[in-house]
C-alpha cells in the first residue's frame, strides 16, 4: 500500500524542496505539491519539485482548506495505489521520521484520522502555546473528545476519511478543525501520535491565526450563551404571564405555579436546543434528561450557597448575583458539554 504525501504550498521556500528531498526514492509515498496561488515570483521553487512529485495549481489563493480538498479529490479519482494519505506542512515543521511514524500508525488504523500532536515543550512562541492551549480545551467541551494539538498540519487517514474530509465546509485553516469536529461528531477514532515541535524563525512563515481560524470551536460559546438567553427571556416571560392569568388565586399558589410552570417550559427548550444544537449530543435521550435534572438541582443549590455566602461577606446584591451567574455559567457549559451529552467513547 502506498501512501499520498500531500503538502499544501503557498509562497513557500526551500525547505519544502528539503522535505521532499527526504522522500525522493521511497517507494511507499506519492508526493501531491498543491501551489495555493503563490504567483510566479514563487515559480522557480516548483519548477525546481523533484521528479516523480506530482504538482496541483490554483491559478489564485483560495485557502490551505481548498487546497487540501484539491489534494484528496486528485488521489481519491487518480491515485488507486494510495491507500491512504498523509498530509504534511510545507515549511519544514514536519520532520520525515515523524512523517513515516504518523503513517505507520493509520497504517494499522485504517478507519481513525491519526494526528502527528506536539508537546509544545521548550521554546514555542507565545501565540502557539496559548492558542493551542484555548483552542484545545473548548474543543474538549464542543465536541466531547480530548484532541492535545487541534492545529497540527500532520494528519493520515484512509480512503474513507479522504471521502470525507474533501466534503468538509471550509476553505482556509478554519477547515482543519472543521476536520476534527466531523471526525469527533461522525465517531470516526481521532487518534495522536507525539512527534517533535519545530518552529523555525519564531513561526514566522505560519499564516494561521490560532484565534480567528479556531472560530468555529469558540462558535460553541456563542451558541450557549444564546441558549442560555433564550432560556432566560422565555422563563421570564412566561412566569409574568402566568402570574397575570392566576391573579385570582391565593398569592402563594399563583406565584409558585407560575415560577415552576415557567422554569419546566424554559429548561425543556434549554435542554433540546443544547443537545440538538450546541453540543450535537450522543449520549441517550433518557439518560440525558436524567443527567440535565441533576445538573440543574446542583446548580441551583450552588446558586443559593454562593448568594448566601457573597452576602455575608458583606458585597451587594447585584454584583453577587452577577458574580454567581458568571461561575456557574462557566460551570454549566463545561458539565453540560462534558458530562451531560456525551456518552463515554472507546479509546
Amino acid at each position: 500500500m502506498k501512501t499520498a504525501l500531500i503538502i499544501p504550498a503557498y509562497k513557500p521556500d526551500e525547505k519544502l524542496l528539503g522535505l521532499l528531498a527526504r522522500f525522493k526514492g521511497d517507494a511507499d509515498f506519492v508526493p501531491v505539491v498543491v501551489d495555493d496561488g503563490s504567483g510566479p515570483e514563487f515559480r522557480r521553487i516548483f519548477d525546481a519539485l523533484p521528479e516523480g512529485v506530482t504538482l496541483l495549481t490554483h491559478p489564485e489563493n483560495r485557502g490551505k482548506g481548498a487546497a487540501l480538498k484539491t489534494a484528496f479529490k486528485y488521489v481519491l479519482e487518480s491515485c488507486p495505489q494510495c491507500g491512504q494519505a498523509v498530509t504534511a506542512d510545507a515549511d519544514g515543521q514536519h520532520r520525515y521520521e515523524d512523517i513515516k511514524r504518523v503513517c505507520a500508525a493509520a497504517a494499522q488504523r485504517p478507519e481513525a484520522l491519526v494526528l502527528g500532536s506536539r508537546k509544545f515543550e521548550g521554546d514555542v512562541p507565545l501565540r502557539s502555546r496559548l492558542g493551542n492551549g484555548i483552542t484545545r480545551h473548548v474543543f474538549s467541551i464542543a465536541s466531547g473528545v480530548k484532541v492535545y494539538d487541534t492545529q497540527t498540519g500532520l494528519r493520515a487517514m484512509g480512503r474513507e476519511g479522504m471521502r470525507r474530509f474533501a466534503q468538509v465546509p471550509g476553505d482556509r485553516y478554519e477547515y482543519e478543525i472543521n476536520m476534527l469536529l466531523t471526525a469527533a461528531q461522525s465517531g470516526m477514532p481521532i487518534q495522536e501520535e507525539w512527534i517533535e515541535t519545530v518552529y523555525l524563525d519564531d513561526n514566522a512563515s505560519s499564516h494561521f491565526n490560532p484565534f480567528k481560524d479556531s472560530l468555529k470551536i469558540y462558535l460553541c460559546i456563542l451558541k450557549f450563551s444564546a441558549s442560555s438567553l433564550l432560556a432566560f427571556v422565555i422563563d421570564y416571560v412566561l412566569a409574568l404571564l402566568l402570574k397575570a392569568l392566576t391573579a385570582s388565586w391565593p398569592a402563594a399558589l399563583s406565584l409558585n405555579f407560575s415560577v415552576i410552570a415557567a422554569r419546566l417550559v424554559s429548561g425543556t427548550v434549554n435542554f433540546t436546543v443544547n443537545r440538538r444544537v450546541v453540543f450535537k449530543g450522543n449520549e441517550s435521550l433518557g439518560k440525558a434528561i436524567a443527567k440535565y435534572v441533576a445538573l440543574a438541582a446542583c446548580i441551583l443549590g450552588l446558586n443559593l450557597l454562593l448568594m448566601h455566602l457573597f452576602t455575608g461577606m458583606g458585597w451587594p446584591f447585584a454584583l453577587a448575583k452577577i458574580v454567581t451567574e458568571v461561575l456557574l455559567f462557566c460551570l454549566s457549559f463545561v458539565m453540560q458539554g462534558k458530562f451531560v451529552f456525551r456518552k463515554k467513547r472507546a479509546e
